[in-house]
């Protein structure tokens, strides 16, 4: 029996089913998953039994990939980032791939006598990161005259799959261009520009590789896109009330007195706060689930914990199950919405003090 209040649980079975989705969707394309930020605060990435299928994963750091090597992960590791000069040392002596786009870094490795082997970012309209298509030829060159680094795909990111159609088929033409210029050399086993809004959207027999990121996760990018696939969510994230009290009215509560009762009121605390992860802004207007129902959020959120209006709930008591979302009651993207935010910043900034727990 788990005796952890907070918890992050984790369906490694809908991980499973939402990769077969995947797959039936994508057809001929290679599935490169991002499990960058932890795998979206999921925890994923530490599953290796789960990730070693695949040939070829994503993540944004350096460090992220070393993890990786070290619970045994043996195929490709695609650091989309460029990462810092001073990272090459660590990066070859773990077999790391890198994602590189400028000329500074460039000529700061052409003097490596090791072997590197790297992926070229285009910029096509995202304005980050990127080689220029004007520049691309030149670049080629460079690299191609150092016999140590080894050119195994080309890329892009788009900006706005989700919401603009013309941009984005505008990058995907300047990409196609990109795509030309390197169609000679043997070595370019990945091409790749779409990401989960991209994959939904924009499919390609141009790329030969896909990066499922938010969608691999059970979560949708944007609601145009619920009719596509079948996710299943991974996470349910769940707490347990701590502490219970009536309060009279005109009690406040919590912090800075936002909140004022207007009648006799039953107050339930539970052990969660915004250093967890459970944002501030749902200050008296999120809910949780308790016995299947809503209750509100009552005061400002606190940093350990927060309050919860028990009043209407039936032989509540300490010790119960309390969902901050359960994915039918209460969904990330409902979350996402009251905070003006997205469900992957939601899911995937739970801090690391909420215990993951597989099921």
């Amino acid at each position: 029996m788990n005796k952890i209040s907070t918890v992050m649980e984790i369906d490694t079975n809908a991980f499973k089913h939402n990769v077969e989705e995947i797959k039936k969707y994508a057809l001929k394309h290679q599935i490169m998953p991002i499990i960058k930020a932890n795998a979206y605060g999921t925890y994923l990435n530490k599953k290796i039994e789960l990730i070693k299928e695949f040939d070829i994963v994503g993540v944004a750091k350096v460090d992220e990939g070393i993890k990786l090597r070290e619970i045994g992960y043996k195929n490709k590791i695609l650091i989309l980032n460029q990462p810092d000069i001073m990272e090459v040392n660590k990066i070859t002596e773990h077999d790391l791939t890198i994602g590189i786009s400028s000329k500074e870094f460039l000529n700061s490795i052409k003097e490596i006598n090791k072997k590197l082997k790297v992926h070229l970012e285009i910029e096509t309209g995202m304005n980050r990161t990127g080689i220029n298509l004007n520049e691309l030829e030149e670049y080629i060159l460079k690299i191609t005259n150092n016999k140590n680094i080894i050119i195994e795909g080309i890329y892009t990111h788009l900006s706005s799959a989700d919401t603009d159609e013309e941009y984005t088929k505008k990058q995907l033409e300047i990409f196609d261009k990109a795509i030309s210029l390197t169609k000679n050399m043997s070595t370019i086993k990945y091409i790749h520009a779409l990401a989960s809004n991209g994959i939904l959207n924009y499919l390609s027999e141009k790329t030969n590789t896909i990066r499922p990121g938010i969608i691999l996760y059970g979560y949708h990018p944007t609601e145009e896109t619920i009719t596509k696939l079948n996710l299943i969510p991974v996470a349910k994230l769940k707490t347990k009330i701590t502490f219970l009290k009536t309060v009279e009215k005109d009690s406040s509560i919590s912090y800075s007195r936002t909140y004022i009762t207007e009648n006799i009121t039953k107050i339930a605390t539970i052990p969660i706060g915004y250093a967890d992860g459970l944002k501030r802004t749902l200050s008296n207007k999120g809910c949780v689930v308790i016995n299947n129902k809503k209750c509100k959020i009552i005061g400002n959120i606190c940093m350990d914990s927060c309050m919860i209006d028990v009043t209407n709930i039936e032989n509540v008591k300490v010790g119960d199950e309390v969902y901050i979302w359960d994915n039918k009651i209460i969904t990330v993207d409902e979350i996402a919405k009251l905070c003006n935010t997205i469900n992957y910043e939601i899911i995937s900034t739970i801090g690391e003090r909420v215990p993951r727990i597989f099921i």
